[in-house]
């Protein structure tokens, strides 16, 4: 088994897919082995493209006021994306999102089962649809199964939505948005044994 830092440096040369070619790096999962809460995200945006880490930019901070508001420390989570590169169309100088396909989640997935193996978290956080479904199933369906408490490979595992999905949002709901993100958080801080 790999540590996570032999992962990270063999990540950093990974052509599995072609979304290494316009990509500005691999961007690793962040964090300590031995994490109790693994969380998972669908690929790096722009920010932590150009960073090279995860959950800088603005949905990070979205992130950082949920975990926040349901009693999880930052530091006690390991955060990580089911896609290392970051996919985007080009609209003049801004790169816009563009979500992964199948072929790039499966290219990521030796990543990411390295990474569950080597911090070996107690309980999975998904953050969003694309996250889910690279461990669950193409089945998944987020609205009707986020804060539910679900089961993989042995470990409970909790589906909520991405922190970029609130701020996509119409800003009068974006409120209601959270405060549901950090109900279906608190479910996970409930899990920590």
């Amino acid at each position: 088994m790999l540590t996570l830092e032999e992962l990270r440096e063999r990540a950093r040369s990974c052509t599995r897919c072609p979304l290494h070619e316009p990509a500005t790096r691999t961007v690793f999962g962040q964090g300590r082995a031995g994490a109790w809460l693994m969380l998972v995200g669908e690929q790096p945006g722009d920010q932590e493209d150009r960073k090279g880490e995860p959950f800088v930019g603005p949905a990070g901070r979205v992130l950082d006021e949920a975990l926040e508001r349901a009693g999880i420390a930052r530091d006690d989570v390991y955060v990580t994306n089911a896609v290392k590169h970051f996919r985007f169309e080009r609209d003049g100088k801004r790169r816009i999102h563009k979500t992964p396909g199948v072929t790039h989640v499966r290219a990521c997935r030796p990543w990411l089962d390295g990474e569950l193996a080597a911090v070996r978290p107690a309980v999975v956080g998904t953050l969003g649809a694309t996250a889910a479904k690279a461990l669950l199933g193409s089945q998944f369906r987020i609205t009707s199964e986020r804060g539910k408490v679900l089961e993989f490979e042995g470990r409970p595992l909790v589906a909520t939505v991405h922190p970029s999905s609130i701020l996509r949002g119409p800003a009068e709901a974006r409120e209601e948005a959270l405060t549901a993100m950090v109900d279906d958080l608190a479910v996970v801080a409930g899990l920590r044994a």
